[in-house]
């Protein structure tokens, strides 16, 4: 994903910061556990499309 075009997204949970993660083409909001998937190079930021996270899936930042 282009770098300025992840600054200006936010989780819309909790307005905090969204990490990319290529392998799994998710963007992980790590303080709300939520994964939100990027379909066709569109993030589906809806609360609803989101996948629940577990500490075990949720990788460190910028470890990608």
């Amino acid at each position: 994903m282009n770098r300025k075009f992840m600054q200006l997204l936010v989780c819309p949970v909790c307005k905090g910061k969204l990490e990319y993660i290529k392998k799994s083409n998710e963007l992980v909001c790590h303080h709300d556990a939520l994964a939100y998937p990027v379909r066709d190079g569109i993030p589906v930021l809806l609360e609803v499309d989101a996948r629940k996270i577990t500490a075990p899936n949720i990788k460190a930042p910028n470890s990608d």
